[in-house]
């Protein structure tokens, strides 16, 4: 799935000017640059949020390209296609991270380090934002002292610099933000006027939002205006205590991370519904390498307009402080309780606020810093002892697991020992080969692939390593990006009614109701979700609906075939698209959700959420409890999380 903003200016019979958000598959998207103007077929949403959006358009096919982009963009992307052939013989990790560091170009980034960076608190890195811009501009004054150019002629220079950074890394929110603050304190100085850091962010907002009214309800522009007002308001004090007591340079590096961490905490908790623990040390021990990193890969991406063989040479040391960053975000990442859960939306902001204003009581008073003590001590030693004593995994009698594979769907289906029927595979290799390892899953007897999109087939390979697979069922509806995730396996098309018994395990194909016609890159997204495979899984003791990615118009034709079950798959990751009668009708206790945090299509929905809460059925999510298994018990069946 790619997502583009752009702007709609012709329509059949009128003219128009508003923004929208395209949602798209062809690869074909991937290769437009800023500025060009295309023609493209689809169909209107309404948006869900409350975003200044005209519409969302679900964009079936290729664009039809009307003309080249400006020169300013075509120049720009020179820049970063030179930068991305510069690093092209680095490790993959480094070969992916540099460019975002520099540019902002995330394109090769593997989706598991980028979760790991985003678990670390170190996502920031990979924006481009006011501290890359700093040590640009820091840099061309440098030179320019270096160069014997006085007051008046630096600062001109630095400007230019400023615009072909904003040009090449594409105006985000924060990049606008620190361009307009880093002009205001270029004319600042050369004016011979001090420098005033808040009054240079209150004219950077207001104009900024001014220009572009969409910026004040972009999430992005409010955590770098909340980081920068950290920097300016709490990092000194903090600085000066500190230094009391620590060493100066480490006094700063320990401001101005908590400074910044602590005045984004409330909307990141907004928005993730979890605490990071560690971002903080995290970003003292990457802090070295970001510096080395930004300037020589920026060095680099210049230098490859010349010559590609200096590029690559430069870019061998900012891969190596790359590789440190790297080895941080994913160390921090992997240490238990990384991030602490918490309520998500305005109650988790305010809860937040609540908790640090009494944290701060508690830190001035002797007395109570000694009971909290106490209290934190036994709250460790607690959750040791439940560490300890806690049954290993997976859990005895486990019947079917859910796998937290992120924003997507993968399951396994317990079928005899050291054997699972794998329903789906997620995005990524990585995350289902680690939960079927965890499984002690050898052989796949079946592997059911629901549907064509990447977020429920492109971990396949995953599945297959280090394991025999048998059988491959697909949607009869398939676009055929299924055989090419799975060569020289036999693989057979899902038919309603169809039956498959393994073991005491039987597997019933409710959907899709008819085969249709083969989909094409030109069905939109929810034409390939209604074709997807749904099926009943029963054995003695349990029942379970899979139900795929179906929508609304795929209920409504099965819901008179729904079966009641003890377990339900939430369709769509708990998308809005639900029938109320499809849900009802599965009469399930529990019902399982398999989602993403912090995704950019607001799943799962308030809507389903409310739904499943009215039909009196437990709800778990794979966001906020992990892997999830459903294990039989004497007297029915039990929920068991596993992070």
């Amino acid at each position: 799935m790619i997502i583009i903003r752009a702007r709609i200016e012709a329509l059949p019979r009128s003219e128009v000017r508003v923004p929208v958000l395209l949602i798209a598959g062809d690869p074909q998207w991937l290769h437009l640059v800023p500025s060009q103007r295309v023609r493209l077929n689809g169909g209107f949403r309404t948006p869900r949020r409350a975003e200044l959006l005209a519409a969302v358009v679900i964009v079936r096919g290729p664009p039809t390209v009307l003309g080249p982009p400006s020169a300013i963009q075509r120049a720009a992307e020179r820049v970063r296609e030179r930068l991305r052939a510069a690093v092209g013989r680095l490790p993959p990790d480094q070969r992916g991270v540099l460019p975002g560091m520099v540019v902002g170009d995330t394109s090769r980034l593997d989706p598991a380090l980028a979760e790991d960076f985003r678990t670390a608190g170190l996502t920031h890195l990979l924006v481009v934002s006011g501290a890359n811009l700093a040590i640009v501009i820091g840099a061309v004054l440098g030179l320019c002292r270096i160069a014997g150019l006085g007051r008046r002629r630096a600062p001109p220079l630095a400007v230019l610099a400023v615009f072909g950074f904003i040009v090449i890394a594409r105006p985000d929110p924060s990049v606008l933000r620190a361009a307009v603050m880093g002009l205001i304190g270029l004319l600042a100085l050369l004016t011979g006027r001090q420098r005033q850091g808040l009054p240079a962010l209150g004219a950077a907002v207001l104009l900024l939002v001014l220009i572009d009214p969409v910026l004040a309800r972009s999430y992005g522009f409010v955590l770098s205006v909340l980081a920068t007002a950290g920097l300016l308001v709490l990092a000194p004090p903090w600085r000066e205590r500190l230094a009391r007591r620590v060493p100066g340079p480490l006094a700063d590096a320990l401001a101005v991370a908590a400074a910044a961490e602590v005045a984004v905490a409330p909307v990141l908790v907004m928005l993730s519904g979890e605490v990071g623990v560690i971002s903080v040390f995290a970003n003292l021990l990457a802090a070295p390498a970001v510096a080395p990193a930004t300037l020589l890969g920026a060095l680099a991406a210049v230098t490859a307009l010349i010559s590609l063989p200096l590029a690559q040479a430069l870019v061998w040391p900012a891969g190596l402080a790359v590789g440190w960053i790297t080895w941080v975000a994913r160390t921090a990442a992997s240490l238990p309780y990384a991030t602490i859960p918490w309520a998500s939306g305005g109650l988790g902001a305010v809860t937040l606020l609540v908790a640090a204003g009494i944290a701060a009581l508690i830190l001035r008073n002797r007395r109570l810093r000694a009971i909290a003590v106490a209290a934190m001590a036994g709250v460790l030693v607690a959750v040791i002892a439940l560490r300890v004593l806690a049954p290993g995994w997976p859990p005895p009698g486990w019947q079917m697991v859910v796998c937290d594979v992120g924003q997507g769907d993968a399951l396994a289906l317990a079928a005899g020992p050291r054997q699972a029927v794998v329903v789906d595979a997620g995005p990524d290799p990585a995350p289902v080969d680690e939960c079927l390892k965890r499984l002690n899953i050898e052989d796949v007897p079946l592997l059911v692939l629901t549907h064509p999109h990447a977020d429920h087939i492109d971990g396949t390979p995953g599945v297959r390593h280090g394991r025999t697979v048998h059988e491959v069922l697909t949607t009869p509806r398939t676009s055929g990006r299924e055989a090419r995730l799975t060569p020289g396996l036999t693989t057979r098309p899902a038919l309603p009614g169809q039956r498959w018994t393994i073991g005491d395990l039987t597997l019933s194909v409710l959907g899709p109701p008819a085969p249709g016609p083969a989909l094409s890159p030109a069905d939109d997204g929810t034409t390939i979700n209604n074709a997807s495979i749904v099926l009943v899984a029963r054995r003695p003791g349990f029942s379970a609906l899979l139900a795929g990615d179906v929508e609304t118009e795929a209920q409504r034709v099965l819901e008179g075939n729904v079966p009641h079950v003890q377990v339900l798959k939430v369709p769509h990751h708990g998308s809005r698209s639900q029938d109320v009668r499809f849900i009802a009708a599965a009469h399930a206790s529990v019902s399982l959700i398999s989602v993403g945090k912090g995704n950019d299509y607001g799943h799962p929905s308030p809507f389903t959420l409310d739904l499943l809460k009215r039909l009196h059925t437990q709800v778990h999510r794979t966001d906020q409890e992990g892997d999830i298994a459903i294990a039989r018990t004497a007297t029915g069946i039990a929920v068991i999380p596993h992070h």
